[in-house]
């Protein structure tokens, strides 16, 4: 086998592998497709699922405020400087 028949080689197989690659990524993103029974859809409709709300801001806030300091002052519950406490 001369260089150019090793190079035609190892193109051919750099393809395999990425046609391979890419049809397992369609495969897994295709199995990640679920339908939702209609008594699941009330947990997704969820208000506090609505990132737009002022409920989930103000929640989101505190969190930041709690985790940024390291503690919740006054308010129920503990904080860490992790922001894995909640």
């Amino acid at each position: 086998m001369n260089s150019s028949q090793s190079d035609s080689f190892e193109v051919q197989h750099m393809k395999t592998n990425f046609l391979a690659a890419c049809l397992t990524i369609v495969i897994l993103m295709l199995s990640a497709c679920a339908s939702v029974k209609p008594y699941e859809r009330e947990k997704l409709a969820d208000p506090i699922m609505d990132p737009g709300t002022a409920f989930s801001k103000q929640s989101l806030e505190d969190k930041f405020y709690s985790t940024r300091e390291g503690s919740m002052g006054g308010a129920s519950g503990i904080g860490g400087g992790c922001g894995c406490a909640k």
